[in-house]
């Protein structure tokens, strides 16, 4: 399958290793990934912060990007981004775009996926050949569960990953209180909330806290390295990568570096 990598912004500047992850996994699965070079921003925070007519140009741009037919499936390292292609995008170019935009948003909306979603559903696979040695609990991001509902895909594809630990996380479906500019808008109640999910995270004894989105991780992972905590952050795409020929190493842990 010839399938499209769309980075997200959060996976261009702050994580490309969960972008480089993804594709790795998918070329290793035999698949031809490519990734259109002029791409952006899909819009999701001029959308989420109220400002809908001001993202226009990106969802256009995103349409035109991976609108080839060629291209059979699109695919990135974020529930929230493919979220916004899929629910917010016809949104946006029907009250403020035009007629042909709405109808290039559609169609590429049906073939845009978050990666567990892409293997399990398109792909029809669970067990992608991943090695990972590490106690490790799964967090399903806000999007994930309540826009796309991937449900228990993620944990399908961690449970048949050779050598893991994997360990439930209590409250699992508890927001970690990230959601972009509410961590600013409202700091004092997103602190609260990332209280409780690392309380969660740590009572397991993980040494990994993983989820399909880089930006709740970058929330979770900020709370943990504030209490110098050892359990890490690492994205879904970077677990499913790891074979015995080429693991993916944890950084060091706080302990390491005392």
């Amino acid at each position: 399958m010839r399938i499209g990598l769309f980075a997200t912004c959060l996976g261009d500047t702050l994580f490309p290793d969960a972008v480089k992850a993804t594709a790795v996994l998918l070329t290793r699965l035999g698949h031809d990934v490519v990734f259109p070079p002029e791409q952006t921003c899909c819009g999701q925070m001029h959308v989420n912060t109220g400002y809908q007519r001001e993202p226009v140009p990106l969802v256009r741009g995103f349409a035109e990007q991976f609108g080839d037919p060629s291209i059979e499936a699109v695919v990135m390292p974020s529930a929230s981004c493919a979220g916004s292609v899929r629910h917010q995008h016809r949104i946006v170019a029907e009250r403020y775009g035009d007629a042909p935009l709405a109808d290039a948003v559609t169609t590429v909306a049906a073939k845009t996926y978050e990666l567990s979603e892409l293997l399990v559903d398109v792909l029809g696979v669970t067990d992608v050949g991943a090695w990972f040695p590490h106690r490790v609990t799964y967090h399903p991001t806000c999007h994930s569960l309540r826009m796309l509902r991937v449900e228990d895909k993620p944990l399908r594809l961690l449970r048949a990953v050779d050598g893991i630990d994997l360990a439930e996380l209590p409250e699992a479906d508890a927001c970690c209180g990230f959601g972009g500019t509410f961590a600013v808008k409202n700091a004092d109640t997103s602190t609260a909330m990332l209280h409780d999910k690392v309380r969660d995270v740590l009572s397991t004894g993980a040494d990994v806290c993983t989820a399909g989105d880089s930006s709740c991780l970058m929330h979770i992972g900020g709370g943990l390295s504030r209490i110098k905590a050892g359990p890490r952050t690492l994205h879904l795409a970077q677990i499913l990568a790891s074979t015995r020929t080429s693991p993916c190493v944890l950084p060091e842990t706080e302990a390491a570096l005392r």
